[in-house]
């Protein structure tokens, strides 16, 4: 799936209806974020974090703690893997132990891992312009998410 967002508001829409989606799977307990510096990864976190009742003010770049805990039902664990530089280095770092373990995990540079956990979600990001974004979507379609319907700016 391919959506146009046009704000940072857009963004975190996407990711609200992203995490609505997680909160009721059953399978599907982790997202691989992939972009570049500034593409909009944080901001939609915040938008998946907000669909479990997490404050946007309590969600930022995780980039010098690696791992992000917060109290939500299911728990919810906001990785960012920015720092690490080798496959080896994200193994040794021990994030394979917030992943599938019950918890809602969503990993920032997602191409830091040697493999994909299975049943995740991977979104890619691209920044178009200072305000508009280009979100792709691999592993769940529009209509579990609900976006076929909904207005962007």
């Amino acid at each position: 799936m391919r959506i146009i967002t046009r704000s940072p508001e857009d963004t975190e829409h996407i990711g609200f209806m992203l995490g609505t989606f997680l909160e009721s799977s059953a399978r599907i307990k982790t997202v691989l974020l992939y972009g570049d510096l500034g593409a909009g990864k944080t901001t939609l976190i915040k938008g998946v974090a907000s669909a479990f009742g997490i404050a946007k003010r309590d969600v930022s770049s995780a980039s010098f703690v690696m791992v992000a805990e917060h109290e939500a039902t299911p728990p919810f664990y906001h990785i960012d893997l920015y720092r690490l530089e080798s496959h080896e280095a994200v193994d040794a770092a021990g994030i394979w132990e917030y992943i599938d373990t019950g918890g809602i995990a969503v990993i920032e540079w997602a191409e830091r891992i040697a493999e994909a956990p299975d049943n995740a979600i991977k979104v890619h990001i691209t920044q178009l312009t200072d305000q508009e974004r280009e979100i792709i979507i691999y592993g769940v379609d529009c209509e579990a998410l609900g976006i076929q319907n909904v207005p962007l700016r």
